[in-house]
């Protein structure tokens, strides 16, 4: 499936969702069009039933994402009530990414500033190239970061760290960023999308009601759940139920490669 919405690309091959903004002269600066874009096509993309690993990225080799768009900033920004929905929709673009039950990677290659960087942060997984570089500079324009963003920032990176981020703006190499938990994977920029593109393979050959359960408790714990729900437990206990838990065991017990398709 091959989909282009404006400045925002959705291509499926084999179980493998790639959303890519497509805005590379604009260094995948978000736009209005763009936010609301990738909202609908999470939404899509996690009822999608072909559809068992997400990755995001941006086009062109540059930049993961430049950030919001600040041209647009006169306009969005020009009332409390548009400053309000302006922000409503950000904040919906990254929850609807955050929402999806599949695992999220975020695949960044060079730039990865401030909105975009939150995009990132609402992921999953983020593997990041070599050569990419990350900030989140509301200071050095007057803006302020959501508390939601920074929650997400706070839980990767602990709280001096994230006020370090925040307060400076300063811009952090891909190492840097990897040894404070801000990303997961650093890996050559020549071999990001092959690798990412590998692990999110791997997963699919995986249980995906394994993988899910386990993404809704892991979320569910950063959320501050300090101890299990009725919910969590009916989840946990219906994975028994399940055909992939039959399969995994019998696949054990005869020795032979699972088949969770």
């Amino acid at each position: 499936m091959h989909e282009t919405g404006g400045e925002l690309t959705v291509t499926v091959d084999k179980a493998v969702a790639t959303v890519t903004i497509d805005r590379a002269d604009k260094h995948n600066a978000i736009n209005r069009a763009v936010w609301e874009a990738i909202g609908l096509a999470m939404a899509a993309l996690d009822a999608d039933p072909d559809v068992k690993v997400v990755i995001l990225t941006g086009a062109g080799g540059k930049a993961f994402s430049a950030g919001a768009d600040i041209s647009e900033f006169a306009e969005t920004y020009r009332t409390p009530d548009t400053t309000r929905a302006y922000n409503g929709l950000v904040r919906q673009a990254q929850q609807a990414v955050s929402d999806v039950a599949k695992p999220v990677i975020a695949m960044i290659d060079g730039l990865c500033i401030g909105g975009g960087c939150g995009l990132a942060l609402a992921c999953d997984l983020r593997f990041a190239g070599a050569a990419s570089r990350f900030a989140i500079p509301p200071a050095k324009i007057g803006a302020a970061y959501s508390f939601a963003d920074t929650r997400q920032l706070v839980d990767l990176v602990g709280p001096a760290r994230a006020k370090d981020i925040l307060f400076s703006g300063a811009m952090i190499d891909a190492h840097r960023a990897e040894r404070i938990g801000l990303v997961d994977r650093v890996l050559p920029s020549e071999q990001l999308a092959a690798e990412t593109r590998a692990y999110a393979e791997q997963l699919c050959q995986l249980s995906q009601t394994s993988i899910r359960v386990a993404k809704r408790m892991v979320d569910a714990i950063v959320a501050g759940c300090d101890e299990e729900t009725e919910a969590l437990r009916t989840v946990f206990e219906q994975a028994f139920e399940g055909r992939d838990f039959r399969e995994g065991y019998d696949a054990f017990l005869t020795k032979r490669k699972p088949d969770f398709n």
